[in-house]
This record gives structure tokens, sequence and C-alpha cells, in this order.
């Protein structure tokens, strides 16, 4: 089944949502501007990702656009009349989308094909893995409108490439193709042309096969970012004393005695 999201319409944009199993499939909607992140499709993908992080029965998320592009960053012509003011609250409401994406306790995958420019890179960039086409082109062109890289973009980026990579691609606003990006780890994986999504999702079935406890306790650790090696140990020691109290931790060690699969429960 799909819904969209009611905070948006077709006319303005939306996001999509239907199940594949465990997986939720989220589908960026406003193919006539390249799903271009108008604000109320900023507003349906953080109301969407909020339900798919609530949702007992969702154990990862897919994230990909319509009509054959993945999302050409902000919807330029909706930025009239920005001020300094109104400008900073704009960019704190959307805030949330990127705190779900990179803090929230269920991998989150990029399905890329086509272009993703500008926010639409900063989003793909903040989810755990990044599957793009082999003919899909990523930019980050905020200087060439005169602003800042946003939805953390200037976080991630350097996060997956390294701090030299990331100012280049930031600071001249080139057009990266997918091979490249991939070689420089802005990609994670390529795919055939189409066959983004696919094997996104073969990806996510893959996530959804081990334990949920697991991935959301390295998610909320990862998300603090690089960290010197005594926070990082006591940070392990936290999230294992948690994990071995768990059911899914008694489960998995059954399940390796009896050599079979586990059924992990998520508590």
């Amino acid at each position: 089944m799909t819904t969209a999201s009611p905070d948006a319409s077709s006319d303005t944009g939306t996001v999509l949502a239907r199940s594949h199993g465990a997986v939720t499939v989220l589908t960026l909607s406003y193919a006539a501007r390249r799903n271009a992140l108008s604000m109320p499709l900023r507003a349906a993908l953080h109301t969407q990702l909020e339900q798919a992080m609530a949702d007992p029965e969702c154990r990862a998320v897919v994230l990909t656009g319509e009509g054959g592009h993945f999302c050409s960053g902000g919807d330029i012509s909706s930025f009239g009349g920005v001020t300094p003011a109104s400008g900073r609250a704009r960019m704190q409401r959307v805030h949330a989308i990127v705190r779900l994406l990179v803090r929230g306790e269920k991998p989150v995958i990029a399905a890329v094909e086509g272009h993703a420019a500008g926010a639409g890179l900063c989003i793909a960039a903040a989810c755990d893995v990044v599957v793009a086409s082999r003919e899909a082109k990523l930019s980050c062109t905020f200087n060439k409108i005169g602003l800042f890289p946003d939805l953390g973009g200037a976080w991630s980026i350097p996060l997956r490439m390294g701090l030299g990579r990331a100012k280049l691609l930031m600071m001249t606003g080139r057009v990266m193709d997918a091979a490249t990006a991939a070689q420089q780890g802005l990609v994670d994986q390529l795919a055939e042309p189409g066959q983004a999504l696919t094997d996104a999702l073969a990806m996510a079935q893959e996530m959804c096969a081990v334990s949920p406890l697991s991935n959301g306790m390295l998610k909320s650790v990862l998300a603090r970012g690089p960290m010197p090696l005594e926070d990082l140990l006591a940070a392990e020691i936290d999230a294992q004393a948690v994990l071995y109290g768990s059911e899914d931790f008694h489960e998995g060690r059954e399940a390796f005695l009896a050599k079979r699969r586990p059924v992990f429960k998520g508590r």
C-alpha cells in the first residue's frame, strides 16, 4: 500500500510511503521539478521519516526519488522574500530531517538515480548508506547561488570523503559522476542504471535480518562523529551492557549454538 503525506500535494511536492515487508520506502514526489525540496515537501519528508522511525513493523528505510532523479536540491522559486530572520527559522525547521536521518534508530539507505544536487546531495550524504546508479550525478552547488551547504552537508560530506575532497567538491560546485563519487567515499555502492532502488531494497532486507537493537545502538554512537578512543570505548561499554540484557542477545546466542537462523524482536 502506498500513502502520501498529508503535509503536501502533487502541486508542491509530496512524499509517498509504501512497505516492502519490514522496509519502508519513502519516495520524494515532485517530478516536475526533479523532486526539488519545496517547504511543503520538506515538511512531508519530516512527517514520513518520523512515522517510519516510530513504526514497530519498520526495521529499515529506503529513501528515493520519482521520475528518474533523486533530488535537484532546494526549490529556488520559493526563496523570494527570504530575510535573515525568516531564513534562520526556515533552516531550524528542516534540521529535524537531518536529525532523524542521522540519529534515528533505523538504518536509512539512499537510492540515487539521476541528479542529487545541493540539498538533495546533503540528504543522501546524511543517510547511512548511499546506493547510486552508475549514471547518477552528484553536486554541492550552494555557492553558485550564494548560499552555505544546508541540511548538515558541511558535516556529513567531509565524514564520507575526507576534509580535503569535501572542500574541493563544495568550494568548486563541480558535478561529480557516480564512479568518482564511489572511489572517494561519497557513494557506497554502484548500481546499474534504473536498479538503485532494487539494490537498496536488497541491502535493506539484509539489515532487517540482524538485531534492530544492535543497529540502533551502533547508529547512536556513530552519530556523534569521530571521537577520542577513550570516549568510544566508554560508549562501547554502555551499549554492550544494555545489549547483554536484551532478548535479542539471548536469541542470537541460542540460535548460534543451535545453528539456526535467529528471530530478532527488537527488545
